[in-house]
């Protein structure tokens, strides 16, 4: 083998780690994308709630969601946390949409075991995952 092919070869090497990379969304060297509004207004959702600001929280996690979330887990995990606050806030109905949303933004949905056990959602989450 020629050094003009070899030199071909890695180049083109070079080239295809350099495609797989980005498919991976990271190249080294370069920071990591600015999250998106919608990925934004998730996260503050995400933190009103955990401190127990839950009107600000649904506010937040509605407008992630009409920002356009692209992630299907995101998406899930805002319709979740709707629910818990529409089911603590006695709204049933909503509660139970929201929980319909999440496994319709991503088929894999579930609630982990110490969520199905809540008082307040886990009847509303069991109702809507029977088939």
């Amino acid at each position: 083998m020629n050094r003009g092919s070899r030199l071909l070869r890695r180049m083109a090497a070079l080239a295809a780690a350099t495609l797989l990379l980005a498919a991976c969304g990271e190249i080294p060297g370069r920071p990591p994308a600015e999250p998106t509004a919608a990925e934004k207004a998730l996260a503050a959702g995400l933190r009103a709630y955990d401190e127990g600001q839950y009107p600000l929280a649904e506010r937040q996690l509605q407008q992630a969601l009409q920002l356009g979330l692209t992630g299907a887990k995101d998406r899930a995990n805002a319709h979740k946390h709707l629910a818990f606050v529409y089911c603590t806030s006695n709204r049933t109905v909503e509660c139970e949409t929201q929980f319909r949303a999440a496994r319709r933004a991503d088929t894999g949905f579930a609630l982990s075991r110490s969520e199905i056990g809540h008082p307040l959602w886990g009847p509303v989450y069991q109702r809507v995952a029977q088939p």
